[in-house]
């Protein structure tokens, strides 16, 4: 999901549960299910939200008689359940977790120019797992080969861990965070990195 078309969802005690697209967002909105909400988490209805000026940098949506500004967040009127913990282990959310950055030489690159690396080799006893799964990159990774760190001379940027679970990933956001968002997201979250897919998908290698 691209940063143009994401809206961040909050339940009615004002925590993350979703990250959603513009349209989504608006049907909610609209059936009056949810209201707008500003950094200084003043809320909206949608008639207010529709009566506010537009400002230069807003993101709209056209009618057939008038400009809308898009929310970056909207809380959900009558949504009280908790936000759900679990990440699931996949290439994907391997990739987000390490924000597409070689664990051992450090360098970014495009999640096409990556593989996924068990850092105990599976032949050494090594699993699948977020804290034994890295991305790295083609050189790094044949570097490496079927070895430990260690074994090759080489040293993780970071230890892998498992992230802790968060709307953003559920949503598939691929970006940097709104700030708009930053208000309603815990702060402990931006300490983790982020990642890509592992098992069942498809890769060059996985040593």
């Amino acid at each position: 999901m691209q940063q143009g078309g994401a809206v961040l969802v909050l339940n009615s005690l004002y925590q993350a549960v979703q990250v959603t697209g513009v349209r989504r967002a608006f049907r909610l909105f609209y059936g009056g299910r949810a209201r707008a909400l500003a950094p200084d988490f003043q809320s909206y209805d949608f008639e207010n939200w529709c009566d506010l000026p537009l400002r230069a940098d807003d993101r709209v949506i056209h009618t057939p008689t008038r400009k809308i500004r898009i929310p970056r967040v909207i809380q959900l009127v009558r949504y009280d359940r908790l936000p759900t913990r679990e990440i699931r282990f996949t290439r994907r959310n391997i990739f987000y977790r390490d924000r597409s950055r070689c664990q051992y030489c450090g360098d970014v690159f495009s999640q096409k120019q990556l593989n996924l690396d068990h850092v105990v080799p599976l032949s050494r006893g090594g699993a699948s797992s977020w804290d034994n799964v890295v991305c790295a990159c083609i050189a790094c990774n044949t570097k490496k080969g079927a070895r430990t760190p260690l074994q090759a001379g080489m040293r993780l940027i970071r230890k892998p861990k498992k992230p802790a679970g968060h709307p953003m990933w559920r949503g598939n956001w691929i970006g940097p965070c709104p700030d708009e968002w930053k208000t309603f997201l815990d702060e402990a979250y931006w300490n983790v990195e982020l990642a890509d897919d592992v098992v069942g998908s498809k890769s060059r290698r996985v040593d």
